[in-house]
């Protein structure tokens, strides 16, 4: 295990990690439920699904066969040109579950560069039409993913501060929390009606990176409403709110109106295997429909619909569809808004909410609430040592487990979380 961390530290670069000062990586050998296992025999409750992908625990077995099964039969082919059962049963599979108006599907690798795919469409739709609406709103915090497009439409900070002279220009709306939703309104119906705006880019209830932030499904249906009556498109990022996390199978089942295009990808697949789609209306399509080459959308990657992620993604969608998968969302979401019930009132949280299986909160402290904000340094730790991850979002504390979950486990996390909020009094 030495040799392995010595190599680790002196060959690896992780994501979101200093590389001076950093507490040495956790070695995981295997992974079963919601436990990873560590080589000293640790077994840890991945109580944040592993960067939010993992919906069904880990090394499920009918996964973990298709993928196999696949694997004896086609490992990938060029997607230019060639097709194959898996990706086409895919798109059948999302098709049933996606808005009612999503009529074509876009494979990529991921989050971010199914929005990247989301954004190019949208602005080579308006070049398609010989129409120059360059504007794109978006909302202050989001965050889309760490490829460029994915960047200028985020949240502008220390992440993005190295890149800002090659991002595109955006203009960002306050997010849109009750207080304020008049005047946030007022602001995107004065960029709206200017006629300027191609594109409009949300999380759709929750901003996750941001610190689960939450607001109303009312507000959000105005902005739609108004954003597609002045022809503007709108553009769903439910890559973290997608597969069930908001209770629904998708955040914008809340919603009235449907977005013209949306982006999924994390628990597409399980947590098994990387797949980006952007699914969008047959408006987006119509622009394309030609035979002039110069229309075609010149966009792909080399693994795009890889056999072997649709094959795991299909699995996952059987799991999903699953009426014990769906008691178990209902279960979680129900423990949730018991134990923020419970302790809502607590001296040391600052806010708390839920939604579905998403519980966050947060705390107070002595800075302003950041991602960068010191508390993390210590909710980290203090789980770890009892064999839970929680990786905070600044002084957001927040819980978003494997659907598989059981409820004495979740109590587990529960009860830690207690400990922790009364240890900081």
């Amino acid at each position: 295990m030495d040799d392995l961390q010595r190599l680790d530290k002196e060959l690896i670069w992780h994501p979101f990690t200093p590389l001076q000062g950093a507490a040495d990586s956790i070695m995981i050998k295997s992974a079963q439920g919601v436990y990873l296992e560590t080589v000293d025999g640790r077994r840890i409750i991945d109580a944040i699904s592993s960067w939010w992908v993992n919906i069904h625990g880990h090394s499920h077995p009918y996964i973990a066969n298709a993928i196999y099964q696949q694997a004896r039969k086609l490992e990938h082919v060029i997607f230019a040109g060639f097709t194959h059962e898996p990706a086409i049963r895919l798109a059948q599979n999302l098709k049933r579950i996606l808005p009612g108006n999503i009529s074509k599907l876009f494979f990529s690798d991921d989050g971010s560069t199914s929005v990247e795919v989301a954004l190019k469409m949208a602005i080579q739709y308006w070049h398609h039409r010989g129409v120059s609406k360059k504007n794109v709103i978006a909302i202050r915090g989001a965050y889309h993913g760490d490829t460029f497009g994915a960047m200028s439409v985020g949240e502008r900070g220390m992440f993005t501060d190295p890149f800002l002279p090659y991002l595109f220009n955006v203009e960002f709306i306050d997010f849109p929390k009750g207080d304020c939703e008049d005047k946030v309104l007022t602001h995107f119906t004065e960029l709206i009606k200017s006629g300027e705006v191609g594109a409009f880019i949300f999380e759709p209830l929750v901003q996750g990176a941001a610190g689960m932030r939450m607001y109303s499904a009312a507000i959000l249906d105005e902005m739609i409403k108004m954003a597609q009556a002045n022809d503007v498109i709108c553009i769903a990022d439910e890559v973290f709110t997608g597969f069930g996390r908001t209770g629904k199978i998708f955040a914008c089942e809340y919603l009235r109106q449907s977005p013209d295009v949306i982006c999924v990808s994390k628990g597409i697949t399980g947590g098994t295997l990387p797949l980006g789609v952007t699914g969008c209306s047959q408006k987006i399509v119509s622009a394309f429909e030609s035979s002039d080459f110069t229309k075609t959308f010149f966009h792909g990657h080399s693994y795009t619909a890889n056999p072997i992620a649709c094959a795991a993604a299909n699995a996952s969608f059987d799991l999903l569809m699953n009426d014990e998968c769906q008691k178990q969302i209902e279960l979680i979401s129900s423990l949730h808004q018991s134990f923020q019930s419970r302790i809502k009132d607590h001296k040391r949280i600052l806010d708390i909410r839920c939604l579905g299986t998403i519980l966050a909160l947060e705390l107070k402290t002595e800075n302003e609430t950041s991602y960068f904000n010191e508390m993390r340094k210590k909710i980290y730790p203090f789980f770890l040592e009892r064999d839970i991850l929680l990786r905070p979002l600044g002084n957001t504390l927040y819980v978003l487990p494997p659907y598989i979950i059981q409820e004495e486990q979740l109590h587990r996390v529960y009860s830690c979380i207690e400990e922790f909020l009364n240890q900081q009094e």
